[in-house]
């Protein structure tokens, strides 16, 4: 059609929908454009407007077109699978988890069936009775909910989705739960569930045991009395040491969650979908999508609010039609979503709109200009909302709802969301939700094995405009990723931070900047340095309550690959941490060591391991490649170097392994009946050998595509280097 505008992806974003989103034959060949893929949406969601005497084929241009502009995009599900046989278009899901066999392996197929359609799951297991319980009908005791939990993650694990990634998972367990210090501490004692964020459902009656210093019932879900009582500060001490440790649990407020019920005549709300921004009932899913807010802005900054106006209008009206068209895995789902038509309108890109403005992310005129923001989407979404409830009815469970005292139609019972936008804020080049930005510049591997070098387009404007030599710069920021020891005027640094610049208060107060106008949650992550203590991670938490957040998940950096997690004093702890979190210098070698030397067939050569002990420990080791270039020696030499250095700071041999193993390279070989991915994958198979154990890989924070880092960022992973999303 004429009147459909050209499409512009970049040639990163077109891989991305190459990758993850086109169709393909069953040869695995690509057989749709990234413009066939819009069209394909576009008209699978207009087919509805034909229900309510709308012309489909012109709906069907005008979503199209704000697809194709980079103004809107929806989550993933709608790309992937609208117009096709699977048909299921919603991201988030919330299950029941009742306190019987039936009812536990019923959500448990529920799970497996949502997770292979696409969707990601959120539960609360908080009606579980607790481990130790008894069971009448076999005369035996309760395994708990945390058993349970291992069993959806295994489920998880081997149910993909697509066929291209695992599902996603938000285990709550509330804090009167008698389990609950076993759930606080499963994380930290070593426990796996690697497809779970796990958060605490707090009520505003435990903060203020907290402040008051005072004491905390548990309380058996079966019969309603009092387990024990322990004092709150215990358990909140281990919640935010936990936190701190491995970046679990993460905290939902669960009187905020209900305070905002719209529907309260459904029920209680107290479980969201995995990333924590869409409270939902028990079988109710939402769909989301997201503003693209540089498509809204001039190149300074300055908002279009008309644009901006009719994009949300479009935007709205795009994802209630999603709620008619879209197949659901579950008639129950069907009924309840159908039933409060939620939909979750966010966006993306606030970093760069900050940039562009000159305004430093965290500081009071940035929170003032989310709020009115947020203020405006949220208020031309209700409009919208209403207009759509006058043309087509309210959402059938509207009698009795807020919305119907106040005495106001409305097609949808929450519309607006900030939700992750890890995949779509590729393909559309722009910053994650209203995270700020990881690095100014970094080098990511090409898809030829290149490695590119990317830099942020708005601070090398700002160099230019002030006649800065950028080249010795950018050289700084990409060695750190900041500005923080380049030589530029100090009005840049106030400007262009990113995560690990900004305190945690104000991380926190952007986020409560945008919760004030945001119908259902926020997900963002408050990233923290390495550094972050202890009590940053508790004020981090205290300042969430504080602000009227509904919920929070910190992420204190490299806290799940290099620290060595333990209890008791710093002697258990070994060499490379102690107990207060400060780094220890790495032990000096003794005289002696004994050890023992294996042999791997690699690609490049025979690869010689020596690993020597320290009494029990893993202490250090000796790598060497025979009959092999000198870089490729020079790489395998500082592999085992730096495998040294860890092993005398205190790193478990068993997380370096981890972190090694399956790392795959250009020329594979196969060797004793199994394969050999690449030097690393080789040193990581010789420890095992020399150890005489297997190492079972755990995702962990790195990327299952490429084995690179990952950084956390709205509640979800996403990968710095290959584009590789978990979430939407």
């Amino acid at each position: 059609m004429s009147d459909r505008v050209r499409a512009h992806f970049s040639e990163n974003a077109r891989y991305v929908l190459e990758k993850r989103y086109l169709r393909k034959n069953d040869r695995g060949e690509i057989i749709e454009s990234p413009e066939d893929m819009l069209w394909r949406v576009a008209s699978v969601v207009a087919s509805v407007e034909t229900s309510y005497g709308e012309s489909a084929d012109e709906w069907a241009v005008r979503f199209y077109n704000v697809m194709a502009e980079l103004d809107f995009l929806p989550n993933s599900p709608t790309l992937m699978n609208a117009g096709t046989p699977k048909g299921q278009l919603s991201a988030c899901f919330v299950l029941p988890i009742g306190d019987s066999m039936d009812a536990i392996f019923g959500a448990l197929s529920a799970t497996a069936l949502v997770h292979k359609s696409g969707g990601g799951t959120g539960f609360n297991f908080s009606q579980v009775r607790p481990a130790g319980d008894r069971v009448r009908s076999t005369s035996g005791v309760a395994s708990g909910p945390i058993s349970f939990m291992e069993l959806f993650d295994h489920t998880t694990e081997v149910v993909k989705q697509g066929g291209t990634r695992r599902g996603a998972n938000m285990g709550i367990l509330e804090a009167s739960h008698p389990d609950i210090i076993d759930f606080v501490k499963m994380k930290i004692e070593g426990a796996k569930l690697t497809n779970f964020n796990i958060s605490v459902g707090i009520p505003d009656s435990f903060m203020k045991a907290v402040q008051d210093g005072g004491d905390w019932d548990l309380v058996n879900p079966r019969t309603g009395e009092k387990a024990r009582t322990i004092k709150a500060m215990e358990l909140w001490e281990l919640l935010t040491e936990g936190a701190w440790k491995t970046g679990d649990p993460g905290v939902i407020f669960l009187d905020r969650l209900e305070a905002c019920n719209m529907v309260p005549s459904c029920g209680k709300l107290n479980s969201t979908n995995p990333c924590g921004e869409q409270p939902l009932f028990p079988y109710e899913s939402c769909n989301l999508g997201s503003i693209n807010l540089v498509r809204m802005a001039d190149e300074r900054g300055e908002i279009n609010w008309g644009r901006l106006e009719d994009t949300v209008r479009i935007s709205v009206r795009f994802l209630d039609n999603v709620i008619d068209c879209n197949v659901y895995p579950l008639d129950e789902i069907a009924a309840m979503t159908r039933g409060n038509r939620k939909i979750g309108l966010g966006v993306m890109g606030w970093a760069e709109i900050l940039f562009a403005r000159g305004i430093r992310y965290g500081s009071r005129e940035s929170f003032e200009l989310a709020e009115r923001l947020m203020g405006f989407i949220q208020r031309v979404g209700h409009e919208e909302s209403e207009s759509l409830a006058n043309a087509r009815g309210s959402f059938p469970n509207w009698k009795g709802s807020v919305w119907d005292s106040r005495g106001r139609p409305m097609r949808n019972a929450t519309v607006t969301t900030i939700a992750p936008t890890g995949t779509i804020s590729l393909i559309a080049e722009c910053s994650s939700g209203i995270e700020p930005v990881f690095a100014l510049a970094f080098r990511r591997k090409a898809f030829d094995n290149d490695t590119l070098i990317y830099i942020n387009s708005y601070l090398e404007d700002a160099l230019a405009h002030i006649g800065e030599q950028s080249s010795a710069i950018l050289e700084q920021v990409l060695a750190s990723g900041t500005l923080s020891d380049a030589d530029v005027p100090r009005s840049l640094k106030e400007v262009f931070v990113t995560a690990h610049d900004i305190p945690y208060n104000e991380h926190v107060e952007m986020q409560a900047a945008f919760q004030k106008y945001t119908d259902n949650a926020v997900s963002k992550t408050i990233n923290l340095p390495n550094s972050a203590t202890i009590e940053d991670i508790r004020g981090a938490y205290l300042l969430s309550f504080d602000l009227g957040c509904k919920g929070v998940t910190i992420y204190r950096d490299r806290c799940k690959e290099s620290q060595v997690l333990y209890h008791g004093s710093e002697s258990d702890a070994g060499p490379g941490i102690g107990s207060d979190g400060r780094q220890i210098k790495p032990r000096k070698r003794p005289a002696n060591l004994r050890g023992s030397t294996v042999k791997i067939r690699t690609s490049f050569g025979n690869l010689y391991l020596t690993l020597n002990m320290l009494g029990s420990r893993p202490f250090e080791l000796f790598a060497t490649l025979g009959k092999s270039g000198k870089d490729t020696q020079a790489h395998t030499e500082a592999l085992g170097r730096l495998i040294s250095l860890s092993l005398r700071s205190g790193v478990p041999v068993r997380d370096i392994i981890e972190q090694l193993k399956g790392i795959g390279g250009s020329q594979p070989i196969f060797e004793n009946d199994g394969i050999i991915l690449s030097l690393p994958d080789a040193i990581a198979q010789g420890l095992e050998r020399a150890l005489g154990e297997t190492v079972e890989i755990s995702p962990g924070d790195m990327c299952p595509s490429c084995g690179a880092a990952m950084v956390h960022a709205e509640g979800c992973m996403r990968c710095v280097s290959c584009d590789y999303s978990k979430c939407y």
